[in-house]
């Protein structure tokens, strides 16, 4: 976990027209948090969280997000599962819908643990969702003939407790009050931008490595093979024997009330908003008393309509409130 200090990039002009999309309506619901010595349960905090997307000057649309409050489906426990995703494709968008529609269950199936929750588990349960997916998309890639890539940022809360697993470029943004001064000098609470992920380059030393080791290369440019510009991903199955995986970084901490907002963002988004702008934006709108749903809208809006994103655009709030 680190504070992004990147300089904003700049981003070239879009003719976009279309509408951003609202993933549903606001979606409210009350997460639990149990007491490890008798089992009972002290409702601490409520989660709202929304999407909104648009396809920038993109001809189509290749990201996929989901947003579930209570993503437990048909498996045991107690403990209120929530999940929030972000999928990126490249090539098409068929492995960005595929791991949409399959990997919350594979974590789950994988294990992911529903009463006394053990952090180690549930990370292995992560990791083995990844893999399986991966694995399964990859055989009905070659079935169908098709070579889609797509990457992820996902975020699960379990009781009171947040991982987050991502590969390739896109990143989630935690917005956390600071120790100190409490309050700007117009009594706003400060809020920090912390950025939970980390981006998966092929000039990155570790990934190059392994790129390199597999028989694989890294353009001047940065790209895999010349080609490709992240180095972990769902699917790209021509690339897989040349150092693309799909193995996530994985990342958990505890909400307390410190934690206001998690912010997911496909890299179109990143592209035109540094973490703490985004953190800044989605605070002000919050603090005007707008939904979760309205906050997503007018961030991917800000992006492509003023900022002028030309890629996908697709972000996710998820907003903690406590109680």
């Amino acid at each position: 976990m680190s504070e992004n200090t990147e300089t904003q990039k700049r981003a070239g002009e879009t003719e976009s027209k279309d509408d951003v999309v609202e993933s549903k309506k606001p979606k409210i619901e009350s997460c639990e948090r149990y007491s490890v010595d008798n089992g009972t349960k002290e409702p601490s905090f409520l989660v709202e969280a929304d999407a909104a997307e648009d396809k920038g000057s993109r001809h189509t649309m290749e990201d996929a997000s989901v947003v579930l409050l209570d993503a437990s489906l048909d498996y045991p426990g107690k403990l209120r599962c929530a999940h929030f995703a972000i999928y990126d494709g490249h090539g098409g968008r068929l492995a960005a819908e595929y791991a949409q529609k399959h990997l919350h269950q594979n974590v789950l199936s994988a294990g992911l643990p529903r009463e006394l929750l053990d952090v180690k588990t549930a990370k292995r349960s992560i990791l083995n969702g990844f893999h399986k997916t991966d694995e399964s998309l990859l055989q009905e890639s070659a079935e169908g003939g098709w070579q889609d890539g797509a990457t992820a940022v996902c975020v699960w809360v379990l009781g009171s407790k947040v991982f987050v697993a991502n590969i390739g470029d896109a990143k989630a943004v935690l917005a956390r009050s600071t120790d100190g001064s409490r309050n700007h000098s117009d009594g706003v609470q400060v809020l920090k931008a912390i950025v939970l992920t980390r981006e998966h380059k092929p000039i990155f030393p570790l990934e190059r490595a392994r790129i390199q080791k597999s028989g694989g290369f890294v353009s001047q440019d940065g790209r895999l093979q010349g080609r490709l510009e992240v180095s972990r991903a769902f699917g790209d199955r021509q690339f897989k024997k040349v150092g693309v995986v799909a193995t996530p970084d994985l990342y958990s901490f505890d909400l307390s009330d410190r934690e206001h907002f998690i912010i997911l963002g496909c890299d179109g988004l990143w592209g035109v908003f540094g973490p703490s702008d985004a953190v800044d934006f989605v605070q002000k709108l919050l603090n005007e008393g707008l939904p979760v749903t309205t906050v997503s809208r007018r961030l991917v809006k800000e992006a492509v309509r003023e900022r002028r994103c030309k890629d996908n655009c697709t972000a996710i709030v998820i907003v903690f409130k406590h109680k």
